[in-house]
């Protein structure tokens, strides 16, 4: 149960989900979003109202903290609303089904250490999973008090996307974090992004006032562990709110084609002035991208990372589709022999 109350605004809500009401759904119902979500229960926050906690709607699509639905006059969700922004992941071991992490996210602050982990790479991946998610990134650089290549590993990072938010500051100092709160304001919706050991903690604690343990996130190439159990908001200090979740940390690229290619804008660019259509950009004649790179315009690391990304990506889009049709051919021999026994 919620101590504090919120307006609409407050909780997140915006035109766009104004906008997908018909005028009888906005006589006969009210909005709530979901913010914590369990195997067994989801609790659901109103404007100016208690939660509510509540079984897993079977009539619904599944759920993700962030989501916003519809409730009837008995308080029982009726609508999910479209979504502006999604994090997902294929759902672990052999299920072939897609695990929702996090729903209508505004900003993810992808962080990362100025230690000797740093790594242009994971920041690269992170930004991916952020741009396929349709959510704005912002790289956060912790101990920037313990490194004398502050200003120059700023300068790499910006050196991706200059339009790319990077902010280096000692965690530990508020004052360091004031900028951060164009991105925490009131109604705003925030995941933390990156792995073991990075600040993460020290962050969520400074931006929350609370006692958070925010642990490790994981993704496929970084390791570490998470100590919530749950999926839930935490009020930012500045008004917005902190998405908390362990499903962050186990998060891959399937079926990421765009984000990489956001992520890698130039090399997209560069690539439609390729001789060759197809073009892979490895040893064709006429590739513009391999032109860039001999010139001294395009990083050869930047074309490394961006084929490893789309094969891993491509990989688990191919795994999953694959299991798709074992189990479409295996539910036609069920049938089959069903049908036979009648």
């Amino acid at each position: 149960m919620n101590l504090s109350k919120y307006s609409l605004a407050e909780l997140g809500w915006r035109p766009f989900f104004l906008q997908q009401l018909s005028l009888d759904e906005l006589e006969s119902f009210q909005p709530a979003r979901v913010f914590s979500v369990n195997r067994n229960q989801l609790v659901l926050r109103r404007p100016d109202a208690e939660d509510l906690h509540l079984p897993l709607p079977r009539k619904l699509a599944p759920l993700a903290p962030g989501d916003w639905v519809l409730l009837d006059e008995n308080l029982r969700p009726q609508r999910l609303l479209e979504r502006q922004s999604l994090f997902s992941r294929k759902a672990a071991g052999s299920q072939l089904q897609e695990q929702l992490i996090a729903a209508n996210v505004d900003t993810a602050l992808i962080v990362c250490a100025l230690n000797d982990d740093f790594s242009l790479n994971r920041i690269e991946r992170y930004l991916v999973v952020a741009r396929e998610a349709g959510v704005q990134p912002v790289v956060i650089l912790t101990w920037a008090d313990h490194c004398e290549l502050t200003h120059e590993r700023v300068d790499a990072i910006r050196a991706l996307d200059q339009n790319l938010d990077v902010l280096a500051v000692n965690a530990l100092k508020s004052e360091e974090l004031e900028p951060l709160n164009a991105w925490c304001s009131s109604g705003q919706t925030l995941v933390l992004l990156g792995s073991s050991g990075v600040g993460k903690t020290t962050l969520a604690r400074q931006l929350t006032g609370q006692d958070l343990a925010t642990g490790a996130i994981r993704l496929s190439d970084s390791k570490g562990r998470h100590t919530t159990a749950a999926r839930s908001f935490h009020p930012l200090q500045a008004g917005g709110w902190l998405l908390d979740t362990p499903g962050m940390r186990e998060l891959q690229l399937p079926a990421a084609e765009t984000g990489v290619k956001a992520v890698f804008s130039e090399i997209t660019a560069l690539a439609e002035d390729c001789f060759f259509r197809d073009c892979q950009h490895q040893e064709e004649p006429g590739c513009a991208v391999l032109a860039a790179i001999e010139s001294g315009d395009l990083d050869s690391r930047r074309l490394e990372q961006y084929h490893r990304l789309l094969r891993e990506q491509a990989q688990h889009a191919a795994s999953l589709s694959e299991k798709r049709k074992k189990g479409r051919e295996l539910s036609k021999v069920r049938k089959t022999l069903i049908d036979k026994r009648q």
